[in-house]
């Protein structure tokens, strides 16, 4: 675990947005200041506190939780392209399940989530200490610290699992707890600080990218609905009376068009994110959102009309793409697909996303590579940021409203409780993006997504070479729909509450959470999809703790599998 020494204040941190409670982005930078030349004033004491959610802007950097998420599921692949992205098999094993304990994706996530934890002890304990005078609301500063650090702890539970439960800042070595005793500790400290009445209830400005009440529901909530999964016990019932909470407050709702959560310029004004990771793309400190670089290809600047070069990279599964029914807005809003033209020239192409990829290497049977740019469908969800020099400003969702009202209807549905209400809620979802209204029988039916592993398909290395040279075009070439599924194993067992399932998946494609959902559900370690093999003893549902770790604590063990 990684700690910063006691004889320093290291804050780096999200500043005042207009209010002197809030977080603003164009922060002032204090670095290694000695405590014994530092007299706290209360607005120092809100920029420390400030450093304990700074972390989370790891969420989409480079190698960050989106990658951890997304990477080992069935929505998002990269594979390797004409400008490189093997990577020495990096994305590969994560496609695969056959990641180490020395992987760069779930190792970041295990680190910045103790960068997050110690900084929340570390102004806790400074402030109960009086180190950090704090004149007024000391009660309420210091649950809102236990609910940011049961918030990084919840992301823990769920990617590694048997984690120590830190809880002063010391120089102390921590002991390993169980799966079972950090998700006690997760639900024992969001309910304790709900219960005490000392987190905000507000929606605005002082409250934007912090915990307030409903942040703190939303995290246990969250909890609760993958209850199961963490300790072997369903919690549907309480994960349903945290939903009730959050709808009964009348403070938030669904933003009128699909795409207002995901602008360059979202803020408290939106009333669907209930808890955003704010970015800036000129005052930063260390962490930028910075996916963007691995969405699309050296070219796209041609197309969206930006300065900066991308890397190429991460698409769509093919197998995910053709799961939408073909009515539903969420799939261009959320992918790029067809030939794409120039900004300044409608009639030069530039590129063309394709709903098609051979394979993770692109390389047939007979070794010929045949890597191409126009592979897959790319992110389109995320409005594009064409005032940057580099890194994008937009916001990240962390926790929307939309999520809510899918969790209610998962938990009457399990419950067998208020099924018409079930469906009212996942049509409310559906009737924002004119998607045809659904039934009961169609959430409870099987998934749309055809699992097994997708095959080459009919591209040949003649053909390949004749689009690359520019003598046929992909749709004189035809490869689209071409390539066969071969099932076995259960990719033919229907899914529970199917679905729903898809809801989740189509709502909440490219946020972060696809890994989590196909857990829930059984179908992570039990499905064939694109070129990754079921691991069917289900020990890839949590990552490995760091190897790094293990050389440092010899009170860790590594998480059975590993």
């Amino acid at each position: 675990m990684k700690k910063y020494k006691i004889g320093y204040i290291i804050a780096i941190v999200w500043m005042l947005f207009s209010l002197p409670s809030c977080f603003d982005l164009s922060e002032d930078v204090f670095s290694e200041i000695n405590e014994d030349d530092f007299v706290p004033t209360e607005q120092d004491v809100i920029a420390l506190v400030a450093s304990a959610y700074n972390p989370l802007q790891f969420a989409m950097d480079w190698f960050g939780y989106f990658d951890s998420q997304e990477e080992p599921a069935d929505v998002i692949i990269t594979p390797v392209r004409p400008n490189g992205w093997d990577d020495g098999g990096r994305y590969q094993r994560m496609h695969k399940h056959k990641w180490s304990s020395g992987e760069d994706q779930p190792n970041n996530v295990y680190s910045q989530c103790f960068t997050g934890i110690n900084n929340a002890n570390r102004v806790k304990d400074k402030i109960e200490d009086g180190e950090l005078p704090l004149k007024e609301n000391k009660e309420q500063t210091i649950a809102e610290l236990r609910a940011v650090r049961a918030l990084w702890y919840s992301i823990l539970l769920d990617t590694h699992g048997n984690v120590p439960i830190v809880t002063a800042f010391s120089d102390e070595i921590p002991k390993q707890s169980s799966r079972q005793e950090v998700y006690d500790f997760v639900v024992t400290e969001l309910t304790d600080v709900i219960e005490s009445d000392l987190l905000s209830k507000k929606a605005n400005t002082e409250t934007y990218g912090r915990m307030n009440q409903w942040t703190a529901y939303m995290a246990l909530m969250r909890v609760y609905l993958n209850a199961e999964i963490y300790t072997g016990t369903t919690q549907w019932a309480k994960a349903l009376e945290c939903a009730n909470a959050i709808i009964n407050s009348g403070i938030y709702s669904l933003s009128p068009d699909y795409s207002d959560n995901f602008k360059t310029e979202t803020g408290p004004s939106n009333k669907e994110i209930i808890f955003a990771i704010p970015y800036d793309n000129i005052y930063y400190a260390t962490y930028t959102f910075c996916q963007h670089a691995k969405w699309y290809p050296p070219v796209s600047k041609a197309h969206f009309g930006w300065n900066y070069q991308c890397w190429g990279g991460s698409c769509a599964n093919p197998q995910f793409i053709d799961s939408y029914d073909p009515a539903d807005e969420r799939l261009g809003k959320t992918w790029l697909k067809g030939p794409q033209y120039a900004f300044d020239d409608p009639e030069e192409l530039v590129w063309t996303c394709l709903n098609y990829l051979p394979s993770l290497t692109s390389k047939n049977d007979q070794g010929q590579s045949m890597t191409s740019i126009d592979y897959g469908c790319r992110m389109n969800k995320y409005e594009k940021d064409l005032e940057t020099d580099w890194y994008w400003r937009n916001d990240f969702p962390y926790f929307r409203y939309a999520e809510v009202l899918l969790t209610k209807a998962e938990c009457l549905l399990r419950l067998g409780q208020d099924e018409d209400i079930a469906v009212g809620l996942v049509n409310q979802i559906r009737t924002r993006v004119n998607a045809p209204a659904i039934t009961l029988s169609d959430l409870k039916g099987d998934t749309k997504i055809k699992y097994g592993l997708v095959g080459w398909g009919s591209l040949t290395y003649d053909q390949w070479k004749q689009v690359t040279n520019g003598e046929k075009t992909w749709d004189e070439i035809g490869v689209e729909g071409s390539q066969p599924i071969t099932q076995s194993g259960d990719d033919t067992t229907p899914v529970e509450l199917g679905g729903l399932y898809d809801e989740w998946g189509w709502e909440f494609a490219g946020e972060a959470q696809r890994r989590t959902q196909m857990i829930r559900f059984g179908t992570y370690s039990t499905k064939n999809w694109f070129n990754h093999e079921a691991i069917g003893n289900e020990h890839t549902g949590i990552f490995p703790i760091p190897l790094e770790e293990l050389n440092a604590n010899s009170n860790l063990t590594q998480n059975p599998g590993y």
